[in-house]
């Protein structure tokens, strides 16, 4: 059975593709990818990245979509 992509708001993913796309870390480094999340004003990422771990890791494994709707 194929997983779905982990459904996030729009400005979550933003954050998540800023940092991936920036290459200074593995993703899996969940604290790593908090901690420049942060550093680059990221908030919202930063925030969802704390309450949500379990979805994180599912996410990292079949993939994140941005909610256009801002919901989660």
């Amino acid at each position: 059975m194929e997983k779905q992509p982990v459904l996030i708001p729009a400005d979550v993913f933003e954050g998540l593709e800023a940092v991936r796309r920036s290459g200074l870390t593995n993703m899996l480094d969940r604290p790593r990818v908090i901690e420049i999340a942060e550093l680059w004003g990221y908030d919202e990422t930063t925030a969802w990245l704390r309450e949500n771990r379990r979805l994180y890791a599912e996410g990292i494994f079949a993939g994140f979509v941005a909610d256009e709707k801002g919901g989660a």
